[in-house]
C-alpha cells in the first residue's frame, strides 16, 4: 500500500518549467520596463523639462558610456545567471521531494505492514511508526494519509468485551491486546491534537474520521480543534468514558450525528467553546445521535460562540449534563429533538446565547433548569432559551428556584402543553419581560407557578381563560 497523492502533488512529482528561450526574452522585457518605469517616475519627480544636446563629448564622458554599455552586459549576464540558478534550484528542490516522498513511501508500507501483523507488539510498533512518520511527512497531504489509516484501523471490524465467548481465554487475550492497540492510536492522536496549531508536528486542522467506530473509552483530554472535522458519525459508545475535559473548540467541525450512546459517557466537563461546530444533531451524518443510556456531560463547560447541535437528537435513557455550564454567546440547538426518556439538566448561567428548543417534543424525560436555592440555579442574565412551538406531552421540565433577570429570555410562544409538568415554583422573575407565553396552548399536563417572586411573565398577567391546571400565584 503506498500513500494517495493529491492532484497537484501528482503533478509535481514531473516538474513543469518554462523553456529557456521563452523565460529569458520574458525576463528581459520586464526588467527593461521595470527599468522604464523607474527612470520615468525619477523624471517626473525631478521635474526634468528636457536634454541638453551635446555636439562633442570629452574623454570622461566617452568612458562613462564604456562603463555603462559593460554594465548593461554584466547586468544582462547576471540576469541570465539568476534565471538558471532559479531553475536549477526549482529542480533540485523538486528532486529532494521526490526522494523524501519516495522514502516516505517506503516507510509508510513497512508502518502498515506491521500493523497487520499477527502480534500486538508488532501492531503497537506499526502504530508508533506511522505516528512518526506523520510527524516526518514531507507535505501536510502526506501527514493526511498516515492520521487516516490510524483512524482506519480503529474502524476494523471489533467485537466488544461483553460480546466475547463466556470462559474464552483466548478471545479474551486477543480482546486485551486489540484493545491496547486502539487505546495507544486515541492517546497518539490526543498528543498530536494537544499541541499549539503552530507546532511542526501538530495535527490540529486535520481531518480525523472515527464514523462507525466502537468506543469503550479512550482519552482526548486537552486537546485543540481548530480546524478540519473529526467525524464521530454512527459511531457505539458502549461503556467507560471518551473523555474530552477541558478540550478548546476555537474551529473545525466535530460531528457526532448518529452517533449511538447505550452505556458510555462522553464527558465534555471545563471545556471551552470560543468557535467551532459541534454536531450531536442532524449534520453530515444519517440523523441524530440517539442516547439510550450513558451521559453526555457538559458540566462546567463555557460556551462563548461557535455552534452546538442537537437537532433531532434523541434522548431515550442516560442523561445530558450541562450543570455548571456558563452561556455567554454560542447557539445551542435542539430543534425537533425527542426526549421521551433520561434527563437534560441545565443547571447553567445564561448570559448571552441561545439555547433553542423550538419544535422539540417532550414526552417521558426530565428537563431541568432548577437547582435547590439561590447558589444552586439556573440563572438567566442574558441570551435566549427557546421552546418556541415544543410539544409537552409527558415529561417534567422544571424551572424551580431559577432565576430571570431583563437581559434574557424563556420563549414558550406557540408551545403545546398536553401532558407532563413545567414547574416554575419559587422562581424569581426580576422582569415580566424575561419569559414569554404568548400563544401558548394549555389542553393538559400541569404548569406551576405556584410561589414565584416577581411579574407575571408575558400572556400570563391574568388567569382569565387559564384552565386550572395552570396555577398561577395569587399576586398575579
Amino acid at each position: 500500500m503506498s500513500p494517495k497523492l493529491p492532484k497537484r502533488q501528482a503533478e509535481r512529482r514531473g516538474l513543469r518549467l518554462w523553456r529557456i528561450g521563452v523565460v529569458l526574452p520574458l525576463t528581459f522585457m520586464i526588467t527593461v520596463g521595470v527599468a522604464t518605469v523607474v527612470f520615468y517616475a525619477g523624471w517626473v519627480l525631478l521635474g526634468v523639462r528636457g536634454l541638453k544636446p551635446e555636439r562633442r563629448i570629452d574623454s570622461e564622458t566617452l568612458f562613462d558610456l564604456v562603463k555603462l554599455s559593460f554594465g548593461v552586459v554584466a547586468g544582462a549576464g547576471a540576469l541570465v545567471a539568476l534565471v538558471v540558478a532559479y531553475r536549477r534550484q526549482r529542480v533540485d528542490e523538486d528532486a529532494a521531494l521526490r526522494d523524501a516522498t519516495r522514502l516516505h513511501t517506503e516507510r509508510f508500507t513497512t508502518a502498515v505492514s506491521q500493523l497487520g501483523d499477527e502480534s500486538a507488539a508488532v501492531r503497537l510498533g506499526g502504530v508508533h511508526a506511522l505516528a512518526g512518520l506523520a510527524d516526518d511527512a514531507p507535505t501536510r497531504e502526506l501527514r493526511q494519509t498516515c492520521v487516516d489509516v490510524l483512524c482506519a484501523y480503529l474502524r476494523l471490524p471489533y467485537t466488544a468485551e461483553a460480546d466475547l465467548p463466556a470462559g474464552d481465554a483466548e478471545a479474551r487475550h486477543s480482546y486485551l491486546a486489540l484493545r491496547e492497540v486502539r487505546l495507544t492510536i486515541i492517546r497518539l492522536i490526543r498528543d498530536h491534537l494537544r499541541l499549539e496549531p503552530d507546532h511542526l508536528h501538530s495535527w490540529q486542522g486535520h481531518d480525523l474520521d472515527f464514523t462507525t467506530v466502537t468506543f469503550e473509552g479512550g482519552d482526548f483530554s486537552g486537546i485543540g480543534v481548530s480546524g478540519g472535522t473529526i467525524s464521530f458519525s454512527s459511531a457505539i459508545f458502549l461503556c467507560g468514558t471518551v473523555d474530552f475535559t477541558a478540550t478548546k473548540f476555537s474551529g473545525g467541525t466535530v460531528d457526532f450525528s448518529a452517533a449511538q450512546f447505550s452505556g458510555g459517557t462522553v464527558d465534555f466537563r471545563d471545556a471551552q467553546f470560543p468557535g467551532g461546530t459541534v454536531l450531536f444533531g442532524a449534520g453530515s451524518g444519517s440523523g441524530g445521535a440517539v442516547v439510550s443510556s450513558g451521559v453526555i456531560a457538559f458540566s462546567k463547560a463555557t460556551f462563548s460562540g461557535g455552534i452546538i447541535s442537537f437537532r433531532g437528537i434523541q434522548l431515550l435513557g442516560g442523561s445530558l449534563d450541562f450543570r455548571g455550564a456558563q452561556f455567554s454567546g454560542s447557539m445551542v440547538d435542539f430543534n425537533l429533538a425527542v426526549f421521551s426518556g433520561g434527563a437534560a439538566n441545565f443547571l447553567s448561567e445564561f448570559s448571552g446565547g441561545k439555547v433553542d428548543f423550538s419544535g422539540a417534543r417532550f414526552s417521558g424525560s426530565a428537563v431541568d433548569f432548577y437547582g435547590s436555592g439561590i447558589n444552586d440555579n439556573a440563572v438567566f442574565r442574558g441570551g435566549t432559551v427557546c421552546f418556541g412551538d415544543a410539544n409537552f406531552s409527558g415529561s417534567a421540565v422544571n424551572f424551580r428556584h431559577a432565576e430571570f433577570y431583563s437581559g434574557g429570555m424563556v420563549d414558550f410562544r406557540g408551545a403545546r402543553f398536553t401532558g407532563g409538568t413545567v414547574d416554575f415554583s419559587a422562581a424569581v422573575f426580576n422582569s415580566g419581560d424575561s419569559t414569554d407565553f404568548r400563544g401558548a396552548r394549555f389542553a393538559g399536563g400541569a404548569v406551576e407557578f405556584s410561589g414565584t417572586i416577581g411579574a407575571a411573565p408575558r400572556g400570563l398577567a391574568s388567569p382569565n381563560g387559564l384552565p386550572p391546571y395552570v396555577r398561577l400565584p395569587s399576586h398575579w
